[in-house]
């Protein structure tokens, strides 16, 4: 499953960089893929990784209190996941059509990128129907991908009604690998209680650990806050199919670093204060726009970002992040902040000692 560590220390002499899909496998029990998240949010497990003397402690996760002082910054993204995924049925045969909406391209003209499944029935002309009496129709307009679709909805109120009679025929969009049905607690807890900018299919899931009461606990120990946004997009879990990773091809994500934030951050680097990325979205859009003295620039764009090692940060010098899946893009963000053989060893220990993975898993404070 994995080379132990002592072998892995000794196999670093002949692999110097770690930029391969085939040295991001490894067995994950399936049983160990969170389904459900923990009762209270900020009583997931915690491991924390000590990167200098390599020790690794298991605590629970509101304990990340006593790892922050006075004047530290936590990054968090307060992008706010929409219900992306409709049910919908073919006019004409009524096959029943699955539709991942992605981004919103035109507003006046209800135009929406979207993933259709199955893709093979569904071309250029065809309607779409939604809900009760097929209270929403969409027509295909465009092809964009083998399974992307540009639909055009075809809606006669005004663009606030319009939205939320969309947003009510959609449901929470958790990951296919949750293989379970949406439950009503999904629409809360797939989301961070600081969510506040819409515009995000995939939830910043290591910031969900955090509950409203540990957040005011933080922020009386004089911990700081800076927001960034990145609306996190399906690339995230689009399997990479290219052995050398500087081959793959992120999808281009928006987002935006307020001055604000940037102030914070670039203080408490100019004080030596601890600044953590909570969260792989966070570290990609902080790692984007970046100064050529290694501070934090104010932007408003896209990034396309793919951080794997080696790779030198500029901005955080801690993280705390989920337990990833084998092979994903994650797992290789995390593996170039922590050392690439120390995160295998702890991926490791985890499975042994039956922490959760994925989207509802425990988390790791990286240090």
């Amino acid at each position: 499953m994995f080379l132990t560590y002592n072998e892995a220390r000794l196999n670093q002499k002949f692999t110097s960089y770690h930029m391969k899909l085939s040295q991001y496998k490894f067995n994950l029990p399936p049983e160990l893929v969170a389904k459900f998240p923990a009762k209270n949010r900020d009583e997931s497990r915690l491991m924390v990784l000590h990167r200098e003397t390599e020790q690794i402690e298991h605590l629970t996760f509101k304990d990340v209190i006593n790892y922050f002082d006075d004047r530290d910054v936590m990054v968090f993204n307060d992008t706010k996941v929409f219900p992306a995924r409709l049910y919908g049925n073919k006019e004409k045969t009524g096959a029943e059509i699955e539709v991942f909406l992605l981004r919103e391209l035109n507003r006046e003209q209800r135009l929406w990128d979207v993933l259709v499944d199955p893709a093979r029935k569904i071309r250029i002309g065809n309607k779409l129907y939604f809900g009760e009496d097929d209270v929403l129709v969409a027509e295909v307009i465009d092809n964009t991908t083998s399974r992307g679709r540009t639909l055009r909805f075809l809606y006669d109120g005004d663009y606030d009604e319009f939205k939320k009679t969309l947003f009510e025929l959609g449901e929470t969009p958790l990951p296919k690998f949750i293989e379970r049905k949406v439950e009503p607690e999904d629409k809360e807890r797939y989301q961070t209680v600081y969510a506040k900018h819409e515009g995000a299919v995939a939830a910043p899931t290591a910031g969900m650990h955090f509950s409203r009461e540990l957040l005011k606990r933080l922020e009386i120990k004089g911990v700081n806050f800076a927001y960034i946004t990145l609306h996190v997009g399906l690339g995230n879990f689009r399997t990479v199919d290219v052995e050398d990773l500087t081959k793959h091809k992120m999808d281009s994500e928006r987002i935006y670093i307020q001055n604000d934030s940037v102030d914070l951050v670039n203080a408490a680097k100019d004080r030596k204060n601890n600044v953590c990325a909570v969260g792989t979205t966070v570290m990609r859009t902080l790692e984007s726009s970046v100064s050529t003295d290694g501070f934090l620039k104010e932007f408003d764009g896209w990034t396309n970002k793919f951080i794997f090692p080696p790779y030198e940060f500029s901005v955080p010098n801690r993280m705390i992040s989920n337990f990833h899946l084998p092979y994903s893009t994650l797992l290789m963000m995390v593996s170039a902040f922590a050392g690439y053989n120390q995160l295998m060893h702890a991926y490791e220990v985890a499975i042994k000692e039956k922490y959760k993975f994925g989207t509802y898993g425990d988390a790791m404070l990286i240090l």
